[in-house]
Protein backbone atom coordinates (compact mmCIF):
# COMPACT_ATOMS: atom_id res chain seq x y z
CA UNK A 1 0.00 0.00 0.00
CA UNK A 2 1.52 3.13 -1.00
CA UNK A 3 1.59 5.66 1.31
CA UNK A 4 0.17 9.68 0.61
CA UNK A 5 2.28 12.56 1.74
CA UNK A 6 1.35 16.05 1.12
CA UNK A 7 3.80 18.83 0.30
CA UNK A 8 3.38 21.99 1.20
CA UNK A 9 4.96 25.55 0.00
CA UNK A 10 5.36 28.25 2.40
CA UNK A 11 7.17 31.30 1.23
CA UNK A 12 7.99 33.72 3.95
CA UNK A 13 9.83 36.67 2.74
CA UNK A 14 13.27 35.44 4.86
CA UNK A 15 16.40 34.01 4.42
CA UNK A 16 14.83 30.64 4.98
CA UNK A 17 13.10 31.10 1.59
CA UNK A 18 12.30 28.04 -0.06
CA UNK A 19 10.54 26.09 2.87
CA UNK A 20 8.78 23.07 2.04
CA UNK A 21 7.27 20.80 4.30
CA UNK A 22 5.52 17.51 4.22
CA UNK A 23 2.44 16.24 5.79
CA UNK A 24 1.35 12.92 6.23
CA UNK A 25 -2.30 12.50 7.79
CA UNK A 26 -2.07 16.01 9.06
CA UNK A 27 1.33 15.52 10.85
CA UNK A 28 4.34 17.26 10.39
CA UNK A 29 6.82 14.33 8.97
CA UNK A 30 9.57 16.54 6.99
CA UNK A 31 9.96 20.66 6.76
CA UNK A 32 13.35 21.49 5.26
CA UNK A 33 14.77 24.26 2.61
CA UNK A 34 14.50 24.01 -1.21
CA UNK A 35 15.11 22.56 -3.47
CA UNK A 36 12.68 20.15 -2.53
CA UNK A 37 14.02 17.51 -4.53
CA UNK A 38 17.39 16.96 -2.98
CA UNK A 39 17.78 16.86 1.02
CA UNK A 40 13.74 16.11 1.78
CA UNK A 41 13.11 13.67 -0.73
CA UNK A 42 15.97 11.58 -0.11
CA UNK A 43 15.04 11.74 3.87
CA UNK A 44 11.45 10.46 2.64
CA UNK A 45 13.35 7.76 -0.22
CA UNK A 46 15.38 6.85 2.80
CA UNK A 47 12.20 6.14 5.10
CA UNK A 48 9.12 5.09 3.31
CA UNK A 49 11.49 2.93 -0.10
CA UNK A 50 9.70 4.19 -3.46
CA UNK A 51 6.35 3.66 -1.56
CA UNK A 52 4.84 6.96 -0.96
CA UNK A 53 3.17 9.60 -3.19
CA UNK A 54 3.96 12.75 -3.26
CA UNK A 55 0.90 15.38 -4.09
CA UNK A 56 1.80 19.41 -3.88
CA UNK A 57 -0.79 21.93 -2.77
CA UNK A 58 -1.02 25.37 -2.06
CA UNK A 59 -3.86 25.21 0.32
CA UNK A 60 -3.10 26.71 3.55
CA UNK A 61 -2.51 24.37 6.37
CA UNK A 62 -2.44 24.78 10.10
CA UNK A 63 1.34 24.25 10.68
CA UNK A 64 1.79 27.77 8.30
CA UNK A 65 0.59 29.77 10.94
CA UNK A 66 3.01 27.69 13.61
CA UNK A 67 6.13 29.11 11.18
CA UNK A 68 4.43 32.26 10.61
CA UNK A 69 4.26 33.06 14.24
CA UNK A 70 7.29 31.80 15.25
CA UNK A 71 8.53 34.00 12.63
CA UNK A 72 6.88 36.95 13.93
CA UNK A 73 8.66 36.58 17.12
CA UNK A 74 6.54 33.70 19.10
CA UNK A 75 9.85 31.96 19.35
CA UNK A 76 7.73 29.28 20.99
CA UNK A 77 5.14 28.34 18.42
CA UNK A 78 5.60 24.92 17.07
CA UNK A 79 6.44 23.45 20.33
CA UNK A 80 3.06 21.54 20.65
CA UNK A 81 3.17 20.26 17.17
CA UNK A 82 3.04 16.51 16.92
CA UNK A 83 5.89 15.32 14.34
CA UNK A 84 7.04 12.19 13.50
CA UNK A 85 10.48 12.23 12.39
CA UNK A 86 10.94 8.17 11.85
CA UNK A 87 14.24 7.28 12.27
CA UNK A 88 16.32 4.54 14.07
CA UNK A 89 15.51 4.44 18.26
CA UNK A 90 18.76 6.60 18.59
CA UNK A 91 18.05 9.08 16.47
CA UNK A 92 14.13 9.45 17.78
CA UNK A 93 16.34 9.75 20.73
CA UNK A 94 18.09 12.56 19.54
CA UNK A 95 15.47 14.30 17.96
CA UNK A 96 13.03 14.23 21.20
CA UNK A 97 15.69 15.65 22.98
CA UNK A 98 16.87 18.46 20.52
CA UNK A 99 12.98 19.70 21.11
CA UNK A 100 14.47 20.38 25.04
CA UNK A 101 16.88 22.84 23.91
CA UNK A 102 15.11 26.33 24.98
CA UNK A 103 15.35 28.75 22.79
CA UNK A 104 18.16 31.36 22.71
CA UNK A 105 20.18 28.75 24.19
CA UNK A 106 22.62 26.42 22.40
CA UNK A 107 24.30 22.90 23.22
CA UNK A 108 27.69 21.47 22.09
CA UNK A 109 27.11 17.96 20.23
CA UNK A 110 29.20 16.48 23.31
CA UNK A 111 26.28 18.40 25.51
CA UNK A 112 23.75 16.82 23.58
CA UNK A 113 25.74 13.36 23.76
CA UNK A 114 25.89 14.00 27.82
CA UNK A 115 22.04 14.70 28.14
CA UNK A 116 21.10 11.17 26.24
CA UNK A 117 23.28 9.43 28.55
CA UNK A 118 26.17 8.82 25.82
CA UNK A 119 28.67 11.21 26.60
CA UNK A 120 31.10 9.37 24.26
CA UNK A 121 28.96 9.52 21.25
CA UNK A 122 29.13 13.66 19.92
CA UNK A 123 29.69 11.90 16.73
CA UNK A 124 26.71 10.06 16.30
CA UNK A 125 24.91 12.93 17.87
CA UNK A 126 26.47 14.35 15.08
CA UNK A 127 25.00 12.34 12.74
CA UNK A 128 21.91 11.75 13.69
CA UNK A 129 21.60 15.75 13.77
CA UNK A 130 22.63 16.19 10.41
CA UNK A 131 19.37 13.81 9.60
CA UNK A 132 16.79 15.27 11.40
CA UNK A 133 14.05 15.65 8.74
CA UNK A 134 12.01 18.51 10.72
CA UNK A 135 14.38 21.62 10.35
CA UNK A 136 12.74 24.42 12.21
CA UNK A 137 10.64 22.64 14.79
CA UNK A 138 12.73 19.70 16.15
CA UNK A 139 15.78 22.72 16.42
CA UNK A 140 19.00 21.02 15.68
CA UNK A 141 19.90 24.75 14.47
CA UNK A 142 20.54 25.24 18.27
CA UNK A 143 23.38 22.99 18.00
CA UNK A 144 27.46 24.05 17.66
CA UNK A 145 30.73 22.99 18.03
CA UNK A 146 32.06 22.94 20.89
CA UNK A 147 33.95 26.09 20.83
CA UNK A 148 31.17 27.86 20.06
CA UNK A 149 31.63 27.96 16.48
CA UNK A 150 28.55 27.37 13.97
CA UNK A 151 28.78 24.04 12.42
CA UNK A 152 27.22 22.19 9.52
CA UNK A 153 23.74 22.44 9.19
CA UNK A 154 21.74 21.45 6.33
CA UNK A 155 20.20 24.73 5.30
CA UNK A 156 23.60 26.22 5.37
CA UNK A 157 25.24 28.41 8.24
CA UNK A 158 23.84 31.47 6.82
CA UNK A 159 20.41 30.12 7.97
CA UNK A 160 21.48 28.74 11.28
CA UNK A 161 22.79 31.95 12.47
CA UNK A 162 19.37 33.99 10.84
CA UNK A 163 17.78 31.24 13.15
CA UNK A 164 19.86 31.58 16.21
CA UNK A 165 19.87 35.74 16.04
CA UNK A 166 16.19 35.56 15.60
CA UNK A 167 15.82 33.35 18.92
CA UNK A 168 18.51 35.87 20.62
CA UNK A 169 20.83 32.73 21.10
CA UNK A 170 24.16 34.23 19.77
CA UNK A 171 26.45 36.79 21.62
CA UNK A 172 26.09 39.00 18.74
CA UNK A 173 22.82 39.02 18.94
CA UNK A 174 21.69 40.86 15.93
CA UNK A 175 18.37 41.51 15.52
CA UNK A 176 17.66 39.83 12.48
CA UNK A 177 15.27 41.30 10.59
CA UNK A 178 12.57 39.55 8.52
CA UNK A 179 13.59 40.02 5.12
CA UNK A 180 17.03 40.24 5.67
CA UNK A 181 19.07 37.86 4.13
CA UNK A 182 22.47 37.65 5.74
CA UNK A 183 26.13 37.66 4.18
Amino acid sequence: MTTELVLHHLHTGTVLDPLYYITRNDILIGLDFGPVDARLTTLLKRRFGSDFTLKETQNRHPIDAHIENYLNGDLHAGEDLIVDCGGTPFQQRVWTTLRTIPVGKTWSYGELATKLGTPSAARAVGLANGLNPVSLFVPCHRVIGSNGTLTGYAGGLARKKWLLNHEKALEDNETPSLFSFLD
